[in-house]
């Protein structure tokens, strides 16, 4: 089973596994708030979604993430 996005590419924008850990987590409760919010049906799942725009640079870290 290959993963999706590669481990290495995710850890070129976030810098540890426990930081991944908690940036995807945080973003796919936020995709997941804001289709229940607007009744959205979402092809993939959050954390899926969460992934990928991890992958492709689209979250950024906050401050208190990056210290």
């Amino acid at each position: 089973m290959m993963l999706e996005p590669p481990m290495n590419k995710l850890l070129q924008q976030v810098p540890s596994r426990y930081m991944l850990v908690n940036v995807v987590a945080q973003r796919a409760r936020q995709v997941a708030t804001q289709a229940e919010e607007t009744g959205i049906s979402l092809d993939d799942k959050p954390v899926t979604i969460a992934i990928r725009e991890v992958a492709d640079g689209k979250v950024a870290l906050n401050e208190e993430e990056e210290a």
